[in-house]
C-alpha cells in the first residue's frame, strides 16, 4: 500500500516483509555469524540481515548477538547515557485508540489542561531534581487556543528558571503537524520532533484506531517528511511493540527510516522501543495481542543497534529497573528518569490522569546513582543542539567516530554539575569516582576538553560544552 506526501511515496511493502520473514524463519548459524560479522563494521544492515537475526533461539549465537552489540554501542557512545523527563501538559484528545487511556470515550480517565502557570510549576520541580531536558507530551487535541498552547509552553518551560537550573532544550512529542506549524514548531528552537506509527500493520492500524486523525495512517506516517521539510532535521520513530508481530515492525520501521534517509540524506535522530503496558480504561493494553517476551526484546534493542547503528535508542520507564539496566549494554542510550505520565504528575501524581503505567518508580537521583554505580556516565547535554549538529551534520560526525569528541567531555560537565547542584551525598561520591575513572580512560583532545570542562564547573561555572 502507498501513502503519499506531495509527489513522493512511503512504501511500506507489507508482502515483501512477510516474504522476506518466512524465507529467514529458521537461523542458519554460519548465516548468523556473517551477518554479526558484517553487523560488528557499524556500517548498519539490510532488511534480509536483519531477519537473520531475528530468528535466533540458539543461546550461544544469542550470546553472540548481545556481544556484538554490546560492542558497537561502546565504540559508538561510549558509556554515556542521556537523561530526560516527559512533562505532559494536557490528556485531552480526539483519537479513539484502544491502547491508550488517553482515549476520547474513555470515562474513567480525569482530564487535566495545565495552565502556563501550572506548566511552570512542573518545569520547576523538574529543574530543581536537575534535570535539563524535557519531552513535552500532550493527548492529541488541545484547549480552545489550540496549537498556540503549545508554543506558549514551550516559551513557559525555557523561561522557567530555579537557582543554576534550567532546561535547556526541549523535544516534542504531539500530533503530526502541518508544514507550516512545524516552521513555527522549529522557531521555538526545539530539539527534536518525536513521534510514533505505533504499528506499520495497515489492518492492525485500523483496528487499534477507531476514531478521530489519527485513523489517518497516511497523515501520520508523512509526518516526519512534513518536519524534515519545515527544517526540522532531528526526528524520532519508534514502535508500540505489542500491538503485532515485533519482527514485522521491525522490517516496517526499516522501510520508514531508509524512505528517509533516500529522500533528505538522514534518517531518524532517535528510534523508541516502548512495549504496551496497562493503562486506565484499556483491556489490549492489559491483554497485548502479540506479547513480547523479555528476550525478544533484548533481542529488539540489539538488533536495532546493529541494523541502524548511529541511530539512539530510547528507553522509557514503562520498562522495570532491571530490564532498563539489561538493555544499556545492548544498544540503549537515552533514558527517561523519575517519569510522570500524567499532566500535573510531578506536583501532584494522580494515577487515574496517566497514560500508562510505569515498570520503574524510581527518584532521579535514585537512577543517576545506579547508572553511575555501573560505570555509565549519566549525561544531560545539549551541546549539539544549540551549536547546531543535528540531521547531517551530526551524522558526518558521527559516522567516523568524532561526535564523542564533543560527547563524551560535554557528558562528564553536565554530570558534573548534578553532582555539584542537585545529588545526595551518596550518589555524588559514587559519580566522582565514576568522572575519576571515565577521564582516566580518555586520551588526547577529549580527556583535555574533558578535565577543562568538568574543572571549571568545578569552579562554579554552568552551562560549559564544547
Amino acid at each position: 500500500m502507498l501513502e503519499t506526501i506531495g509527489a513522493e511515496t512511503i512504501l511500506i511493502d507489507e508482502q515483501n516483509i512477510h516474504h522476506t520473514l518466512a524465507r529467514h524463519a529458521n537461523s542458519d548459524p554460519a548465516r548468523v555469524r556473517a551477518v554479526l560479522a558484517k553487523a560488528a563494521e557499524m556500517n548498519g544492515l539490510e532488511a534480509e540481515e536483519t531477519a537473520v537475526l531475528m530468528s535466533i533461539t540458539d543461546t550461544k549465537l544469542l550470546h553472540g548477538l548481545f556481544e556484538t552489540a554490546r560492542t558497537v554501542k561502546e565504540t559508538i557512545y561510549g558509556k554515556r547515557l542521556v537523561i530526560f523527563a516527559p512533562l505532559y501538559v494536557a490528556n485531552l484528545c480526539n483519537n479513539e485508540c484502544t491502547y491508550c487511556a488517553f482515549r476520547a470515550r474513555n470515562e474513567e480517565l480525569k482530564r487535566r489542561v495545565l495552565t502556563q502557570q501550572g506548566i511552570a510549576n512542573e518545569t520547576r520541580i523538574l529543574v530543581e531534581q536537575g534535570h535539563k531536558r524535557v519531552l513535552l507530551v500532550a493527548g492529541e487535541s488541545y484547549p480552545q487556543e489550540g496549537f498556540d498552547y503549545i508554543l506558549k509552553a514551550i516559551d513557559t518551560i525555557y523561561a522557567t528558571k530555579s537557582g543554576p537550573g534550567e532546561i535547556r532544550r526541549i523535544n516534542v512529542n504531539v500530533a503530526p503537524l502541518t508544514v507550516e506549524e512545524f516552521r513555527r514548531l522549529k522557531e521555538r528552537k526545539i530539539g527534536t520532533y518525536q513521534i510514533f506509527q505505533e504499528t506499520y500493520h495497515h489492518d492492525t492500524y485500523k483496528r487499534v484506531h477507531l476514531a478521530g486523525k489519527k485513523r489517518d495512517y497516511d497523515w501520520r506516517i508523512t509526518a516526519m517528511d512534513r518536519a524534515i521539510e519545515a527544517g526540522i532535521d532531528d526526528v524520532g520513530i519508534g514502535v508500540l511493540f505489542g500491538l503485532y508481530d515485533w519482527k514485522f515492525e521491525i522490517l516496517a520501521l526499516m522501510q520508514h527510516i531508509r524512505h528517509l534517509e533516500n529522500k533528505f540524506g538522514v534518517g531518524p535522530h532517535t528510534v523508541s522501543v516502548p512495549r504496551l503496558e496497562p493503562a486506565t480504561g484499556s483491556d489490549i493494553a492489559t491483554h497485548p495481542p502479540f506479547p513480547v517476551t523479555d528476550t525478544d526484546f533484548k533481542k529488539i534493542v540489539a538488533i536495532l543497534r546493529l541494523t541502524v547503528p548511529y541511530t539512539g535508542i530510547i528507553m522509557s520507564t514503562r520498562e522495570t529497573a532491571q530490564m532498563r539496566r539489561e538493555t544499556f549494554e545492548l544498544g540503549v542510550s537515552q533514558i527517561s528518569a523519575g517519569s510522570r505520565t500524567n499532566p500535573g504528575g510531578y506536583e501532584d501524581d494522580a494515577e487515574d490522569s496517566s497514560q500508562f503505567s510505569l515498570g520503574d518508580h524510581r527518584s532521579l537521583d535514585e537512577v543517576i546513582y545506579d547508572v553511575a554505580e555501573k560505570g555509565f556516565i549519566p549525561s544531560f547535554c545539549t551541546g549539539c543542539y544549540r551549536l547546531g549538529r543535528t540531521g547531517q551534520d551530526f551524522m558526518d560526525l558521527a559516522k567516523p567516530g568524532d561526535i564523542k569528541a564533543h560527547c563524551n567531555p560535554n557528558g562528564l560537565s553536565t554530570f558534573q554539575e548534578y553532582l555539584e547542584d542537585y545529588a545526595s551525598p551518596e550518589t555524588r561520591n559514587v559519580g566522582e569516582e565514576t568522572i575519576a575513572k571515565a577521564l582516566a580512560q580518555l586520551t588526547g583532545l577529549p580527556k583535555k576538553r574533558g578535565e577543562k570542562l568538568v574543572n571549571l564547573v568545578k569552579e562554579g561555572k554552568r552551562d560549559v560544552y564544547c
